[in-house]
């Protein structure tokens, strides 16, 4: 019963804020999982491995699938595409596994409404915004004005850390971890309300 169609977990919060991190802190601890991975038309950056950080497309090909209808959710992230493909996520929730999403706010809203109530998600965040400045600048991968636009989508993306059902101030990696794998391991055993109308109609096994 608990997880014959899988579970979703949704990360959310700036770019900086050690979601990858965290990710890997917890990933061999949190059982069967599948990373959604996103495709952007973003240039790729060095180190990064198309079909394994993001599937790296021209934004013809980005518009031939929104037309098609293959995104979960798309949106446009500092003049890039980023989308979230269906397919992969339905075979891996029929499998029983844990699926991981990293993507904004906007992409959490349209998760929740198109997955609903097996979805759980969690905001991750710095403890201040002159920290996260502090993280992008020792990154040392982004223009001023990519920063500078990182930094004002974030506090944008702060005020809506309500529409999450867990935060994670992300001071210490350690304890940010140990929270989140918390969180992982109970959202694969949360039962969707049509699970639990089924268990209702079955328990009731004799009559009075």
């Amino acid at each position: 019963m608990y997880r014959k169609n899988g579970a979703v977990l949704v990360l959310s919060g700036p770019s900086g804020a050690g979601k990858s991190s965290l990710l890997r802190e917890i990933i061999n601890d949190i059982g069967a999982c599948y990373f959604s991975i996103s495709t952007t038309t973003r240039p790729r950056r060095p180190g990064e491995v198309n079909g394994v950080h993001y599937h790296f497309v021209t934004v013809e090909e980005f518009k031939k699938d929104i037309e098609a209808e293959n995104f979960l959710e798309y949106a446009t992230v500092h003049g890039n595409y980023y989308g979230t493909s269906i397919k992969p996520v339905k075979e891996a929730l029929n499998l029983g596994k844990l699926v991981l999403f990293d993507i904004d706010v906007q992409g959490n809203t349209a998760v929740k409404n198109r997955l609903g109530d097996i979805t759980t998600s969690v905001f991750i965040t710095p403890p201040t915004l002159s920290e996260l400045k502090k993280r992008l600048e020792g990154r040392s991968t982004d223009s001023a004005e990519v920063m500078s636009n990182r930094l004002k989508m974030a506090k944008r993306e702060v005020q809506r850390i309500s529409e999450y059902d867990y935060l994670i101030i992300n001071d210490d990696l350690k304890i940010a971890a140990d929270v989140l794998r918390q969180i992982a391991i109970t959202a694969r055993i949360k039962i969707p309300t049509e699970k639990i109308n089924e268990f209702v109609q079955q328990w009731e096994d004799i009559e009075q």
